[in-house]
């Protein structure tokens, strides 16, 4: 029977690839015809043809590329490569695994960390409008925040426009204490900091001073057009149909936006629908727009953030059920 034995640099190397686990390699057996043995640093795979073997040894080809590059392999990332190379879409991986992915900004290089990111990433660059869905510690916000200064940097932008519905605390701006800058930083925080890691403290001052980089609540968005700029919407989640329709119609020529949020944390009045789940059906299929989903296996956070998300999510399966 025809075998090949590939070698890595190290064991843990190679463990990395199939994230530790046996199932991930049942998935290989069981996807394609073959026999895989992992030991050391090395693995072989028999089959009774050489196209079966070049198939698995594409699937640890690409991973490895991959992790060259920084991505952390997760178990869906290894579930994905499988399935594209039985369905004959190496070429289409590859483009994804590979390329550069750096997004450098004034204070540090960003790389993104699961196969997710990476088509996170691609999707924003490449569309006039992305959704990125998902769970807390997906990096959805923050990829979206480094490419907007990459951009603005690169001079592709003029401006970046940065906004949140403030309705978290379950009251309105007014009747909340202090001045407007007082009364929405709370709401904001989350995209200075974001902004904080990739441009000096001076930077932003002299950015946002010059109205060249702008933070405010979703409210003030209305009646107006914004153009040549990059525009990014975080926990959009907590916008009704209205407010969403009203955001998405203020793009203007040479601009870009980007809407996040998570389904699961909807903090508006249940007698509302979140116009973020709504639009998903909407606009589902027009060109230059693309929706990104994350799940459990794109959380960057602490290992147990991950275990969190896929805990809530299973309870709330059973409790639907």
């Amino acid at each position: 029977m025809p075998s090949r034995k590939i070698h890595f640099q190290s064991p843990r190397q190679l463990s990395e690839l199939y994230c530790n686990q046996e199932e991930n390699l049942e998935l290989l057996e069981s996807t394609f015809p073959v026999k895989v043995v992992c030991r050391d640093n090395w693995v072989q795979i028999e089959a009774e043809s050489e196209e079966a073997i070049q198939a698995v040894a594409d699937v640890f080809e690409l991973l490895l590329s991959g992790r060259e590059q920084g991505l952390s392999i997760k178990n869906a990332d290894f579930k994905k490569t499988v399935e594209g190379i039985a369905q004959g879409q190496k070429g289409d991986l590859a483009s994804l695994f590979e390329g550069g992915s750096v997004i450098k900004t004034k204070r540090k290089s960003i790389v993104p960390k699961t196969l997710g990111q990476k088509s996170y990433l691609r999707s924003i660059f490449e569309n006039d409008i992305v959704f990125g869905i998902g769970p807390a510690g997906t990096g959805k916000t923050y990829l979206a925040m480094a490419a907007a200064v990459s951009m603005l940097i690169e001079g592709k932008v003029e401006r970046i426009i940065l906004s949140r519905p403030a309705v978290e605390a379950g009251e309105t701006l007014g009747f909340l204490p202090g001045d407007l800058q007082e009364k929405i930083l709370p709401y904001l925080r989350p995209l200075y900091d974001a902004l904080n890691d990739m441009l000096s403290h001076s930077d932003i001052e002299k950015l946002t001073e010059r109205g060249i980089i702008e933070i405010a609540p979703l409210a003030y968005m209305r009646g107006r057009t914004l153009s040549n700029s990059f525009v990014i919407l975080d926990e959009a989640q907590n916008t009704t149909s209205e407010q969403m329709m009203m955001f998405l119609t203020r793009l203007g020529e040479g601009s870009r936006m980007v809407i996040t949020g998570d389904l699961t944390q909807v903090d508006i009045p249940k007698s509302r629908s979140s116009g973020l789940l709504e639009v998903k059906n909407i606009l589902k299929g027009i060109k230059d727009i693309s929706f990104h989903f994350f799940d459990a296996s794109d959380v960057v956070r602490h290992h147990l953030v991950q275990k969190i998300i896929q805990a809530y999510d299973r309870y709330r399966g059973d409790t639907r059920q």
